[in-house]
């Protein structure tokens, strides 16, 4: 199995962590594939689901690329990724479990379902854009409006930091962060989309409120994004090198997950909603700071961990919040195993 990003980040789960537990009997003997193209974000959240169900998963990448990649989620499969072709995505026995994101997996969900008259369960994360009828369990965020009899919802998205990779970086806190005095800050930078871009009065405010918390004895945990704007990038680069801080650089393992477990609190930029549901999965207050143009969708989810007491504006200061950790990883594999169980019992009558 390939290494697996645990954020948009580009970032990999300590090596020796694992979070397999034990399968649920519906489960105990079920083949899975993930299908994604291979975008970080949407094989996470496949990821994340899978060990949590306990499976055995394979990992199989459909082209990011091409002409049918363009008419994606609508055409139909690139031929030479074809059961027929021995190295295609879909070679070999189907799964009994087929776990998918991303609107170029779909065409590959839909030739499964196909090719196996429904015998192949298949789940969906997010919203694949056929309509509700596209898979056997839809998972959507709350924020999106597609809503059906199997489409499940949850105000977070499913991730990889879970409560067990959380404990094992605080039993065993990495040296590089450890070392920090005073209170620590973890601070996930994301970068450019194409819902919003940085503007140079953005990146400027966030340096001024970062240093706001340097200015009141905080030591800043930084990981940024390969979107990350070359000048905030350098900026955030600077500003940690002059006052003791550490950022990640792509050098020595990536200690994103030891980031959140050690934070006393965690700054995070609007741009990425799966970057805000792996903060809040930690317990420790969430502050968001704000770029105009952020998605209207992903500020429905905001304001719902606003409500849980979870999230709060970054304005250069720590604020206290008090919290249990909310992670919906764990809920939608249990409504996924359940709507599996359902589906082989129909399958058998």
């Amino acid at each position: 199995m390939k290494s697996i990003d645990v954020s948009e980040a580009n970032i990999a789960p300590p090596a020796q962590t694992s979070t397999r537990r034990e399968p649920l009997p519906e489960l105990s003997e079920a083949r899975a594939w993930i299908i994604t193209d291979g975008k970080a974000g949407d094989e996470n959240q496949c990821v994340g689901i899978a060990e949590t169900l306990g499976v055995e998963f394979e990992i199989r990448q459909v082209p990011a690329a091409g002409p049918f990649g363009w008419i994606a989620p609508w055409g139909p499969i690139d031929p030479r990724e074809s059961p027929r072709r021995r190295n295609g995505a879909l070679s070999g026995p189907y799964p009994d479990l087929l776990i998918a994101s991303g609107r170029r997996a779909v065409p590959y969900l839909r030739a499964v379902r196909r090719a196996t008259e429904g015998r192949t369960f298949t789940a969906f994360l997010k919203d694949p854009r056929t309509g509700e009828d596209s898979a056997d369990f839809i998972w959507v965020p709350d924020y999106d409006d597609l809503r059906g009899p199997n489409v499940f919802t949850t105000l977070t998205a499913p991730h990889l930091v879970t409560a067990a990779r959380l404990a094992e970086a605080r039993a065993h806190p990495d040296p590089r962060l450890a070392s920090l005095d005073g209170p620590r800050v973890a601070v996930l930078v994301g970068g450019d989309s194409r819902h919003l871009s940085y503007r140079k009065t953005d990146m400027e405010r966030l340096v001024g409120d970062l240093r706001g918390l340097i200015d009141q004895g905080c030591r800043l945990m930084v990981t940024i994004s390969r979107r990350t704007p070359n000048p905030l990038r350098d900026a955030v680069k600077a500003l940690t090198a002059e006052t003791g801080g550490f950022l990640w650089d792509g050098t020595g393992g990536n200690p994103y997950v030891a980031m959140l477990a050690l934070a006393e609190a965690i700054v995070v930029t609007s741009d990425s909603a799966n970057m805000v549901s792996e903060a809040v999965a930690t317990g420790a207050p969430v502050l968001l700071f704000d770029l105009p143009r952020t998605y209207i969708r992903h500020r429905r989810m905001f304001a719902g961990l606003a409500i849980a007491g979870a999230l709060r504006p970054f304005t250069g200061r720590l604020i206290d919040l008090p919290y249990k950790p909310i992670d919906a990883t764990p809920v939608i594999a249990e409504a996924l195993a359940k709507a599996y169980a359902a589906h082989r019992i129909a399958g058998s009558i």
